[in-house]
């Protein structure tokens, strides 16, 4: 029985490319992953390969047309599927099921574009098993990328017909991840039963509707969130457009490239530039057994994506470590005093916020700190906004959101901020842009246990504090009296290129003086 292949996303925003040269001709037989044609987007050559076994039965495009994202590129009778007097008989079949099930048809859910540079992801959990009814919208799955877990979900009404993959597999993004069973009233365009050919044509795919929601996609509009794909969201911010501002054309409201083209056209104000990092690719490792037998296990998304950043990181920047001890006593007392107020409001008031705020006010008098160096050490880029990471500890692997604009937020506004992004990434849903932009970060190593370590900094970033864990020790006072203090000792790591010793020890006394006399910290505010 043929099938079609329905064209998948194949960059950002790229909505239709040209067919530069078919690699197989009609007749020819394929095989999973063969090259079947080259294209060419306005970024580059994209190899278009087959996703089954099977005999290539029809080409939609001659070379040099234009092919549409999400529309049928060719079609062929894939390996193991009945042949066409067998289908016939299907066909027969279904016409003596009762009413309920004719009208009904199959289609393959293909895994949607679910962020930059993503291109497999791993399978967390099912949600949902073969056989059961789902509803459009409802989750299906939870998937992990590089950057965070992502929930998937359904298109259309229907059963859950088939699962590709099983928990703990790799799935590739475009190809398929499920199977469900769509009934006419679920908006698939089945055909009426008129004759064989009309019977057979039910069980093709049907082509992804752009307004259908992706793993990526936003909620809909409300309180000015855009809702568009992670690849519109990027050209958005390379167009230097507020996405808020743009009005869709899709369902929902939905922001297509061609709305930000229109927007953009129509006289529309830049917005301000947002920083951005390059997404980092999955890596591999080998891992070798032992005598004695050994337990291999795959280095995957945010792991094998830390893993990949901090070798990049040691083996491009001169760390080097700076520490001291803060008398956090007064601070302390503060924080009770305050505490309970707050806790009536829903405000959770730990120490980060202190220390993230003091950082924010030290930074304003060293902006060398809250800078990046480029690759070839040549520039040094300042940045206005104070965006003040958080290393988290999640049950996915080491996440660094980071708190925007710290300068101009409260010690409360930060306080909301932080338990907001700890929640978040604990449970390994942070928001992809609250993972980048950031300019300077805190590790808490401290909340486990430790007094010392050397960070590595989080590139492109110039420097990271840990913060030890807290101790009442003896120290003497004024009149030489011991007395016991809360002390915490802190450890610097900073990119040696362009900061000194002398530099970070100015720095650390500043920030250091603003948490042992809260008092001045607030003085500094404005």
């Amino acid at each position: 029985m043929s099938k079609e292949f329905i064209l998948p996303d194949i960059g950002e925003g790229i909505v239709e490319c040209e067919v530069v040269e078919w690699l197989v001709a009609v007749g020819d037989t394929v095989k999973e992953d063969q090259p079947i044609c080259d294209v060419m987007t306005d970024k580059a050559l994209v190899q278009i390969p087959a996703v089954h076994d099977g005999v290539i039965t029809q080409l939609h495009y001659a070379k040099g047309d234009i092919a549409k994202v999400h529309e049928p590129l060719f079609a062929m009778n894939v390996e193991g599927d009945a042949p066409v007097e067998e289908a016939t008989a299907e066909v027969s079949a279904a016409k003596e099921q009762p009413a309920a099930t004719q009208g009904a048809h199959l289609e393959d859910f293909i895994l949607p574009d679910i962020g930059e540079g993503i291109v497999e992801c791993e399978i967390v959990e099912w949600l949902v098993s073969e056989g059961e009814e789902i509803k459009e919208d409802q989750a299906v799955c939870d998937v992990m990328t590089d950057k965070a877990l992502v929930q998937i979900p359904a298109k259309y009404d229907g059963v859950v017909e088939k699962l590709y993959y099983q928990k703990g597999d790799i799935a590739q993004v475009h190809s398929p991840l499920f199977q469900v069973r769509l009934a006419q009233s679920s908006g698939a365009q089945a055909a009426p039963a008129k004759s064989v050919e009309d019977e057979l044509a039910i069980h093709k795919p049907q082509p992804m509707s752009p307004s259908a929601p992706s793993a990526s996609s936003s909620q809909p509009v409300i309180n000015g969130k855009a809702v568009a794909s992670p690849a519109v969201r990027r050209r958005a911010r390379e167009m230097d457009i507020d996405i808020r501002q743009v009005p869709g054309s899709g369902k929902n409201g939905r922001v297509y490239k061609e709305d930000l083209e229109k927007f953009l056209s129509a006289g529309a104000s830049p917005a301000a530039p947002v920083a951005s990092e390059a997404a980092a690719q999955p890596t591999t490792t080998t891992v070798s057994t032992v005598t004695g037998g050994a337990r291999v296990e795959p280095i995957r998304g945010m792991k094998a994506a830390m893993a990949k950043q901090m070798v990049a990181s040691v083996s491009t920047i001169p760390h080097f470590t700076y520490s001291d001890e803060i008398d956090l006593t007064e601070l302390i007392a503060l924080r009770l005093s305050l505490k309970e107020q707050y806790a009536k409001q829903g405000i959770k008031l730990t120490m980060m916020p202190f220390f993230i705020k003091a950082l924010s006010l030290a930074i304003k008098e060293f902006p060398i700190l809250n800078s990046q160096v480029n690759d070839e050490c040549t520039e040094l880029t300042y940045f206005d906004d104070h965006n003040i990471g958080m290393a988290v500890d999640s049950k996915l692997g080491l996440l660094v959101p980071n708190i925007k604009g710290c300068q101009n937020k409260s010690i409360v506004d930060v306080a909301e901020a932080v338990t907001k992004l700890t929640d978040a990434a604990r449970e390994g849903r942070v928001s992809p842009d609250d993972l980048k932009g950031g300019t300077i970060s805190i590790s808490n190593i401290g909340a486990i246990g430790g007094t010392t370590a050397t960070p590595i900094i989080n590139k492109p970033e110039v420097a990271i504090v840990a913060l030890g864990k807290l101790q009442h020790l003896p120290r003497f006072d004024d009149d030489g009296n011991v007395v016991s203090r809360s002390i915490m000792q802190v450890s610097w790591s900073g990119d040696h290129r362009v900061i000194d010793g002398g530099t970070i020890a100015r720095f650390n006394n500043l920030w250091k003086s603003y948490l042992e006399e809260p008092a001045k910290m607030m003085m500094a505010m404005r």
